[in-house]
Parts: C-alpha cells; sequence; structure tokens
C-alpha cells in the first residue's frame, strides 16, 4: 500500500475555490482502480490549512493517478498555497486495527 499526504496553506480568499476543487476530485478518486480511499481534512487550530490524503494498493495505482487530469486538479491547488506544501508518499507494508489496541491491553 502506499499513503499520499499532502499538507498546504491555502489563503482565506482561496479556499472557496480550494475546496470545491478538492471535494470534487476527492470523490471522483475513489472510483479511481486500486484507490483505497480518498479524503481531505481543514486544520482546526488553522483555518487556512488543508490536509489531501489518499491511499493507494500499490505504488502503479498510486503512479497512475499523478499522471491523470484529475491530480492535474490537486496540483491547481497546491499552486495557490501561501507556502511550500508538505508532500509525502509513505510506503506502507504493515497495517493493523483494533486488534493491536487489544493485544497491547491484554499484556499487562
Amino acid at each position: 500500500m502506499v499513503r499520499s499526504t499532502i499538507r498546504m496553506v491555502i489563503p482565506l480568499n482561496r479556499q472557496s475555490e480550494a475546496l470545491e476543487i478538492l471535494g470534487s476530485t476527492t470523490e471522483q478518486v475513489q472510483f479511481e482502480p486500486g484507490c483505497i480511499s480518498s479524503r481531505f481534512y481543514r486544520g482546526m487550530e488553522d483555518g487556512r490549512e488543508i490536509m489531501v490524503e489518499e491511499l493507494w494498493e500499490s505504488d502503479e495505482d498510486m503512479q497512475r493517478h499523478l499522471r491523470s487530469d484529475k491530480y492535474h486538479r490537486v496540483l491547481l491547488v497546491i499552486e495557490m498555497a501561501e507556502e511550500p506544501p508538505e508532500i509525502r508518499f509513505d510506503t506502507i507494508s504493515h497495517s493493523s486495527g483494533v486488534e493491536t489496541i487489544e493485544k497491547a491491553r491484554s499484556q499487562h
């Protein structure tokens, strides 16, 4: 799996445009082959902060997405940012859920 995250600070006067683009894009991306999830979030402390998070089944799926017209729209939002964005691509070799909490809590 590959997780892509982009954290950016968008000026308040560009927020509605950025949120409209990201809203429609993340909704459409969820139906692309290999997409596990696509979401975006606004910061609580700083309302200008927006984070886009995508989870992909494979690097190939993510690479195909990065070349797509949908991703070009995300790049347009990145260009609105007040400061250089934080962009990360993390390869995940293992993932677990509540069972990890249960296992840790049962070992005390």
